[in-house]
């Protein structure tokens, strides 16, 4: 062009909004570069209170400027305002596009680098070249970065006879799944309205939100808050983590709203054991789902590492005491330092708790040096157990003191949960700030003295270590859906023996940032009877927030198993599917009396359901119409089939009308009891109106608990029932809607920092084993191209 116009000089502008350190370095090398090759480059910068329209002003302006050549917007755009990245970038003029930004990021797995990905390997399988070392290494990232090992294996054999449509239509959708582009989690954060500051960035598709972010939100009206819940589910489950995304996802890129998803952080145990990835399914899931998957950013390791801090304390402590006397305890526990002896704050609140009002360690008595030094733990009593993040059978009972060093002080039978079964893990899903955290992790309660006064982590002195380990993990982990929307992921309480349901604090950021038009949905582990139930009567009550909608998922395969058929742990033995594949409106018509059942448990709270039918390729249309038919019937506001799993957000847009439409009905929610009820008449509560049993049966474990959490003041925390989810009973073989039982209640224990009492009914293993086939045997990491194989 210069040879043609001597005079000729391309223009480029580089948009800026506000004033980030790490933009301008890129700002500077960018206009460095164009200088030194002959580009007019202008940088163009706007405050950071520019509005949207302010700056779709200035692109339009830059547009329409013939002297401009080329158009770079930097992102992220640091402004005080909300901002749509996707908007401003999509406003650029195609021509003068530099960045290649104008494809929006929710459309780009489906026509951007994931189709020339596919065409490329196409190209190579039917040329058949496969002696050039360069092709044979492209072709072999290709099919290992999409994990098309069988599909190759077939494709080599076949695609002689077979045209290129045909080839194309049966890779689409497994390329296309497999490439989605998160967006960079910054532009994300400032499309929401977080504000620059308030995100603290792990890599770029992950980030930590500031706790301070509700603070300037204050003032902000909450969004809609819809729980998602199930009925009764198959060993297999029926898709919330799916459904909550696919609602998330047609709520916000089809129907216009500004939505959030708060999901549950996996165990690594599951996802490495018997169940694979938990980042929901199909065109409905959280990406990149490897990292959402593995360690994220690190929360289950802090709760690991602070949990096993407050297991050796109570060791430590009691051979400790075994070994000394009450004064050299005393010395060793408030050392001589610069001469004189002083006690830590901990120490002082442990002071207060024994009623001493004294802060000078000389002035103590013997009785009280005694008092003080001496937690006098019971062994027997100790509830406090070692955790681990890693399905582990064999570690359900083990000894521990056996070593010659510890001199026959210590040798007690203990046990490991799966970290997300910790209590600390509780405290986190269900505390509202640092101070709220740690005043609850003060409060838990791990053992009794001989006496019957219960033993704290306070009195250990280790809850000012354990909020260390923990400042970190308090801030919600934000990423995103495939099509874009953000998603907090944050807590994952085993839904079992604790409450199951995401963190308090990632629903508030949420409900503030979405603004009063917005949509917050959030998933409750398990069926409506358990994660649900234990929703409403424990997370809502310490949250005081109330939601609008709930949610009940439901598959035509539970269904055709609460009516009758085989259980899905039975077909997987046998191979035997055939009752998935035929209509049977007769098993699914019977079945439904479990779906009845827990619409009525829902409506117990006073909240509209609506049904969510996640279809299968194996479903009639006759059964799903059944389905939405009864669960009308049955009092739902709304039931729909939804196709999210394969169709995304588009699958789910009927779906995401009726929620929006129950979410303007009215409602009057309540809890199921009072929280002052007695102990035991709070488990009969849930036993009768959720469970459907005709009363309980206290155990005589059972019995000394509730005297003596009673006697402790306890008596008035709310009940987190621990008990299997395969069933409405306590017997998971019973499906359908069991009748004519009573709950057996061998035992309750107290989770006081979290919040609550769990009666044990039945045995509930808290930590699982690894079955013959774990799902690591799938799992691999691809040397060559650094990708993560077959987590799915």
């Amino acid at each position: 062009m210069k040879e043609k116009d001597p005079n000729f000089r391309p223009g480029l502008v580089v948009l800026q909004v506000g004033d980030r350190e790490d933009s301008n370095l890129y700002i500077s090398v960018k206009l460095k570069a164009a200088a030194e090759i002959g580009i007019n480059a202008t940088h163009m910068r706007l405050p950071q209170t520019a509005t949207e329209e302010e700056i779709l002003q200035s692109i339009r302006n830059v547009n329409n400027n013939s002297s401009v050549h080329g158009l770079i917007v930097q992102l992220p755009l640091d402004s005080v305002n909300r901002i749509n990245t996707e908007k401003v970038t999509n406003a650029v003029a195609p021509e003068k596009d530099v960045d290649g930004v104008i494809i929006p990021y929710s459309r780009m797995p489906k026509f951007g680098h994931a189709l020339v990905k596919l065409q490329v390997l196409l190209i190579f399988l039917m040329k058949r070249s496969y002696t050039s070392s360069t092709e044979n290494t492209l072709l072999h990232i290709l099919i290992h970065k999409y994990c098309l090992f069988a599909e190759f294996k077939i494709l080599r054999k076949t695609y002689i006879k077979w045209p290129v449509q045909k080839l194309l239509h049966i890779l689409y959708d497994i390329v296309i799944s497999r490439s989605c582009v998160p967006k960079p989690i910054d532009c994300l954060a400032s499309e929401i309205g977080l504000l620059s500051y308030e995100v603290e960035l792990y890599g770029k598709t992950k980030a930590k939100v500031q706790l301070e972010t509700i603070d300037r939100l204050r003032a902000q009206a909450d969004g809609k808050y819809v729980v998602v819940t199930g009925i009764t589910p198959t060993p297999l489950g029926e898709g919330k983590s799916t459904t909550t995304i696919g609602l998330v996802q047609a709520l916000g890129a089809h129907l216009n709203r500004n939505v959030f998803a708060c999901v549950r952080q996996p165990s690594q145990g599951p996802t490495f054991g018997i169940k694979g990835g938990a980042a929901g399914g199909g065109y409905s899931q959280v990406i990149p789902m490897e990292e959402f998957n593995l360690h994220l950013t690190g929360d289950i390791h802090a709760i690991t590492a602070a949990n096993n801090l407050v297991a050796a304390a109570i060791d430590a402590r009691m051979f400790h005491e075994a070994t000394q006397s009450d004064k050299a305890l005393f010395n060793r526990l408030v050392p001589l330092s610069g001469g004189q002896r002083k006690f830590s704050p901990v120490q002082i609140n442990r002071l207060k708790k024994l009623g001493i009002e004294k802060t000078d360690p000389s002035t103590l008595t013997e009785e009280e040096i005694t008092r003080f030094a001496r937690l006098d733990i019971d062994p027997e009593s100790i509830t406090w157990q070692r955790v681990l993040d890693t399905n582990d059978r064999f570690l359900r009972k083990i000894t521990v003191g056996q070593s010659p060093t510890e001199k026959g002080c210590l040798f007690l039978q203990a046990q490991f949960d799966i970290t997300v079964a910790s209590e600390i893990m509780a405290v986190l899903a269900l505390t509202s700030s640092m101070e709220d955290m740690r005043q609850r992790l003060a409060k838990m309660v791990v053992a009794t003295s001989r006496s019957g006064v219960p033993i704290t982590t306070e009195d250990l002195g280790v809850c000012g270590a354990l909020t260390v380990l923990m400042k970190d993990a308090i801030k919600p982990n934000l990423m995103q859906t495939l099509e874009g929307n953000p998603v907090f992921v944050h807590a994952g309480p085993f839904a079992n023996i604790a409450h199951g349901n995401s963190s308090i604090l990632a629903d508030k950021i949420a409900l503030k940032l979405v603004g009063p038009d917005g949509f917050v949905v959030t998933e409750a582990g398990f069926g409506a009877d358990i994660g649900m139930e234990k929703f409403f009567n424990i997370k809502c009550r310490y949250s005081g927030l109330r939601p609008h909608v709930v949610v009940l998922v439901a598959t035509v395969r539970a269904l055709k198993m609460h009516g009758g058929g085989p259980t899905v742990s039975g077909l997987l033995l046998t191979g035997n599917t055939l009752c998935f594949v035929f209509q049977n409106l007769e098993l699914v018509e019977k079945g439904c009396s479990n779906l009845r059942k827990q619409v009525e448990n829902a409506k117990h709270f006073g909240v509209p359901v609506v049904v969510a039918v996640n279809a299968f390729k194996t479903d009639s249309e006759a059964e799903l119409q059944l389905i939405c038919k009864l669960a009308k019937e049955a009092g739902a506001f709304d039931a729909v089939p939804c196709t999210h799993w394969a169709d995304g957000g588009a699958g789910a847009v009927e779906l995401g009308k009726a929620v929006q439409k129950a979410a303007e009905a009215p409602s009057k929610f309540s809890f199921l009891y009072d929280i002052e009820l007695p102990v035991v008449d709070k488990i009969r509560i849930i036993a009768q109106k959720i469970y459907g049993a005709d009363d309980i049966e206290l155990l005589p474990d059972a019995q000394h608990k509730v005297d003596l959490y009673t006697k402790q003041g306890f008596g008035n925390l709310p009940i987190c029932m621990a008990k299997t989810h395969l069933s409405l009973s306590h017997d998971a073989e019973k499906k359908g809607v069991p009748t004519g039982f009573v709950l057996p209640i061998r035992d309750i224990r107290a989770s006081v920092g979290a919040g609550f009492l769990y009666p044990l009914v039945g045995t509930m293993p808290t930590i699982p084993g690894l079955p013959t086939r774990p799902c690591f045997y799938d799992i691999d990491l691809d040397p060559l191209t650094g990708e993560v194989i077959g987590l799915f």
